[in-house]
């Protein structure tokens, strides 16, 4: 029996574990190791989803005791199974495995993708921050304005109680809170719900397919972070980022993405430099040349613009983008600068918590992250907003803090979408994706 420890972030980890270790004689799973997602460590994955081979379930620890538990434990195998990584970084952790002497790993898709009955259409990113879900919702509207009725699968974000989480059914905004959803969850799980879509997450995947197949008649995968697909899509489509060239080719597993996508659409256009779109084609081309090319542009407006022209202005945006993806600020700085808001630098004014964010990762630009998986990092979010001197709190993430914490003061929300400015529409690709799956649909 090979013992391994599975490094991960709440997400890609459970999945690789549930289809390929969790019934698996040959293989003694001795820890997650977790990383990137703050103050989530120290918990058990359930025996309830673990299965037989685990009756006490399996620790929960921070990848910062890696070298301490393959010592403690005799551990032989890492598996990596996280996504959103700079091939500089992937070196590094490679390098720290097989310092620890231990062999390295990376389960593929062909090991790790489940086959569903029901078309299913991808969307996915090269790195965080791209505008993936911007892109998924004009998919998802296109697809029900043509009477299909679509199943919205996010990739997982389970920070709370596992076991209650195996299986998470949104058929409206009130399943937010009977789950205890993170504010990361409501980010990505409110706009389709406001829309009228059935959202679907979890930790099982593979229990949760019956449920989505049952409940639509497509599923729309939207990726998080850069990670590709739990179900084998029929058709992908990748989101790029025009403000970033070279960031295409050169994040793990953003890369992979983009040499098996079907589409690929160069977002932020309107944001970029001219040369830095003809890069990114340059680079896609040399990669997937088969591959459909969108540019299109993220249109970014407020709900009221009045109360932030010429006004101080805390902006927050939604946490992935500004920390692990590696952006400064997000559609919320944008908004502001746009209606001619005076942007206040939240620093100053942060708590314990966030100074700790802003040492982390010190790319960040004068925005506050919605950083908020636990109680405590909640207060401290509601601590530094409304001790910041500002008019207007700016939210750039699309999720309604208000309903999770206080503020005493106005907030502003951000909107935005997608115009095709070049190539292929939503519509089109739309068309693509149903003409490919034809089959499935019958």
């Amino acid at each position: 029996m090979r013992k391994i420890v599975i490094i991960g972030a709440s997400g890609r980890d459970y999945h690789n574990f549930n289809v390929v270790f969790r019934n698996n004689p040959n293989y003694k799973v001795v820890a997650f190791l977790q990383t990137q997602i703050p103050g989530v460590a120290g918990r058990r994955y359930p025996q309830s989803i673990s299965g037989p081979l685990y009756p006490d379930g399996i620790p929960i620890i921070s990848f910062e005791l890696f070298e301490d538990i393959v010592k403690q434990h005799g551990v032989e195998e890492a598996v990596l199974s996280y996504s959103d990584l700079t091939y500089e970084e992937l070196g590094h952790v490679i390098s720290r495995i097989l310092a620890a002497g231990l062999s390295f790993r990376i389960l593929g898709p062909a090991e790790t993708t489940l086959e569903a009955s029901k078309p299913v259409i991808a969307v996915l990113g090269v790195k965080t921050g791209v505008g993936k879900s911007t892109v998924s919702r004009e998919v998802a509207l296109e697809l029900k304005s043509r009477g299909i009725k679509v199943g919205i699968v996010r990739h997982p974000m389970p920070y709370g109680d596992l076991e209650k989480a195996a299986v998470q059914v949104f058929h409206s905004v009130e399943d937010l809170d009977k789950y205890n959803c993170t504010i990361e969850e409501r980010e990505e799980y409110e706009p389709y719900l406001k829309l009228g879509f059935y959202v679907y997450a979890g930790v099982d995947y593979g229990k949760l397919l019956g449920i989505i197949e049952r409940e639509n008649d497509v599923i729309l995968w939207d990726g998080g972070n850069n990670d590709w697909s739990f179900y084998r899509p029929d058709f992908s489509i990748v989101v790029t980022d025009a403000m970033r060239p070279g960031i295409e080719i050169s994040a793990f597993p953003g890369e992979i993405n983009l040499r098996t996508a079907d589409a690929i659409i160069i977002n932020k256009a309107d944001q970029a430099r001219k040369e830095d779109i003809e890069l990114i084609k340059s680079n896609i081309k040399s990669r997937n040349p088969r591959a459909d090319i969108s540019i299109v542009a993220s249109e970014v407006s407020v709900d009221k613009p009045d109360l932030i022209s010429g006004k101080k202005v805390l902006v927050i945006e939604d946490s992935p983008t500004v920390t692990h993806g590696g952006l400064p600020y997000a559609a919320g700085y944008v908004a502001a600068v746009k209606y001619g808001a005076q942007v206040v630098d939240p620093r100053p004014y942060a708590t314990k918590f966030f100074r700790k964010i802003y040492m982390e990762h010190p790319h960040i630009g004068p925005v506050l992250p919605s950083t908020g998986y636990t109680l405590e990092q909640l207060r401290e979010l509601e601590e530094t907003i409304n001790r910041a001197p500002v008019d207007v709190v700016l939210l750039g993430t699309p999720s309604d803090i208000t309903r999770l914490i206080k503020v005493n003061k106005p907030v502003v929300r951000v909107t935005y979408r997608l115009k095709v400015i070049e190539g292929p529409s939503i519509a089109d690709y739309v068309n693509m994706f149903l003409e490919k799956s034809k089959k499935k649909l019958l």
